[in-house]
């Protein structure tokens, strides 16, 4: 802790006793978690992260800027917000302190910001305290939840105790156990108090965040030494997340990314959930890209699905980023809920940052690949209804003699001998479909069973030896209509594999926009 004489507010030695963090606990924990995100973005081990791979992402160079200094120089500003958010709440709770030396830190910080050369900090002592720090707020999370589950035991005894007042002493047994559980209870808090924040002194607590205030500057000021601040001026209007817009174009993103995987299975009303959230310039373009693009030629399903994962294979992470940011610390009750996570040291993989999200992103690029998704999403949805997918009943395919109709080739046949004409030969089917279940038969597959029911196969052709049946009876209409079932879901299925699709269910589906 620097030392100051007593007029800059600040004196030398350790703090004097005063008053317990206490039900203060958790909002110093939240802020604890804070300081431990910056703390680690500031890592060697992050900053070359940053440098070489997040700097260096499609996501990043196409909807922020390609030009790497101009990206440090909003990477810089970030830490500097950053900082200056855990700071004011330091100086919060340095107000809190019973003794006034610790009042007032803003004015020290400042001096902070104006000094170029920053007094020394043993980087090892204050990578100590954050450690510390970080510890007592995993215990502080603890007791959050462990004081949560006090609540209710003790809801539970008393409404026990309620119920169980008219019978004698000795057939409580479910109070008593309950009354024991309850002990345990409060002495597993009481334990979390000494070992978590909820006992330390508050001035102790200050002190060490003063430390890592000025460590964190130091750090900050000297990895970014050859930054110089930008001042974005107009443009800045047009960054999502300065406009608020950041969170609604994840979300966005979102939905067309869970529509383009699985376009079967959507709810009714997610076409026009999606339509009526798009940005007012993508609809006041969307009709006139829709058309320019129908004149193109016609892609198929799989097709649409590849130039859609061009776009979607860098722009969803960015959004799901977003979302996380927004669920980040905002309320204590959000950080406790994940504080069991913050005395792990993740990898900077993990350690997300402002430059990772849409915060930054470009609202108009970003509305020009949005504007590019929704319009091969729209072509998605139309081949995927041609093609039959959710709409077309299944229809009774049996094999006909020629006095019902003519068979392809204009084969004849009588009606007393067998059926020898493969049945998918009547459907309508591609010769590239044709010639992949010709393959499937080659490879002995049972056209629309998986191999686990061959036993069952084996099983119902003994039975019938056992049962006698005629040679007649291979060809009666039942087996030829299941024959024919089983052809029509084997095509289906193989067509949703060529092109990626899963089909689990049958909804209809309508052009995204008509």
């Amino acid at each position: 802790m620097t030392s100051l004489n007593p007029s800059s507010g600040f004196i030398s030695g350790i703090a004097a006793r005063g008053n317990k963090v206490s039900i203060l606990a958790f909002e110093v924990a939240n802020t604890i978690a804070k300081g431990a995100n910056l703390w680690r973005s500031m890592s060697d081990e992050s900053i070359k992260f940053l440098k070489e791979d997040i700097l260096q992402s499609d996501g990043v160079r196409k909807l922020i800027s390609a030009d790497t200094n101009e990206l440090l120089c909003i990477v810089a500003a970030d830490k500097r917000e950053e900082l200056d958010v855990f700071s004011r709440e330091v100086i919060r709770f340095g107000d809190l302190c019973k003794n006034p030396t610790w009042h007032n830190l803003g004015r020290y910080f400042q001096k902070l910001s104006s000094d170029l050369t920053p007094q020394e900090q043993l980087k090892a002592e204050v990578e100590t305290t954050m450690r510390h720090l970080i510890h007592l707020a995993q215990n502080t999370s603890e007791l959050y939840h462990e004081l949560h589950a006090l609540d209710r035991f003790e809801q539970d005894y008393r409404r026990k105790l309620q119920e169980e007042e008219s019978l004698p002493a000795g057939k409580r047994e479910s109070l008593m156990i309950l009354h024991s559980e309850l002990k345990r209870q409060r002495k597993l808090v009481k334990s979390l108090k000494k070992k978590s924040l909820w006992s330390r002194n508050l001035e102790e607590v200050v002190e060490k965040f003063v430390d890592v205030v000025a460590s964190l500057h130091k750090e900050i000021l000297e990895t970014f030494s050859n930054t110089a601040t930008m001042n974005h001026g107009p443009a800045q209007n047009q960054r999502l997340g300065v406009a608020g817009l950041a969170l609604h174009y994840a979300n966005i993103i979102n939905q067309i990314d869970n529509i383009a995987s699985r376009p079967l299975v959507l709810p009714p009303n997610t076409r026009d959930s999606l339509y009526h959230g798009l940005p007012a310039g993508v609809k006041a373009a969307l009709r006139s890209r829709l058309q320019e693009f129908d004149a193109k030629e016609e892609f198929t399903v799989a097709q649409i699905k590849a130039e859609m994962q061009k776009t979607l294979k860098w722009i969803v992470p960015l959004a799901e980023n977003t979302i996380r940011a927004h669920q980040g610390f905002g309320w204590v009750g959000e950080w406790a809920n994940i504080g069991t996570e913050v005395n792990k040291n993740p990898t900077p993989e993990q350690n997300i940052t402002r430059i990772q999200t849409l915060y930054h992103a470009d609202k108009q690029k970003t509305d020009h690949y949005v504007l590019e998704l929704v319009v091969w999403l729209h072509q998605l949805v139309i081949q995927v209804k041609n093609r039959g997918y959710g709409f077309k009943p299944l229809q009774p395919v049996r094999c006909r003699s020629q006095k019902e109709i003519s068979l392809p080739h204009e084969t004849k046949q009588d009606s007393s001998q067998p059926c020898n004409t493969r049945a998918y030969d009547i459907l309508q089917i591609s010769e590239e479909e044709r010639e992949l279940l010709d393959c499937l038969i080659s490879n002995r597959m049972i056209l629309g069973r998986s191999k686990s029911l061959e036993l069952v196969t084996r099983k119902d052709k003994r039975s019938r030896r056992n049962r006698g049946l005629s040679r007649s009876s291979g060809n009666s209409p039942a087996k030829e209509f299941s024959l024919a079932l089983d052809l029509q879901l084997e095509r289906r299925r193989v067509l949703d594999v060529m092109d990626g699709i899963d089909t689990l269910g049958s909804f209809p589906i309508a052009p995204f926009y008509t």
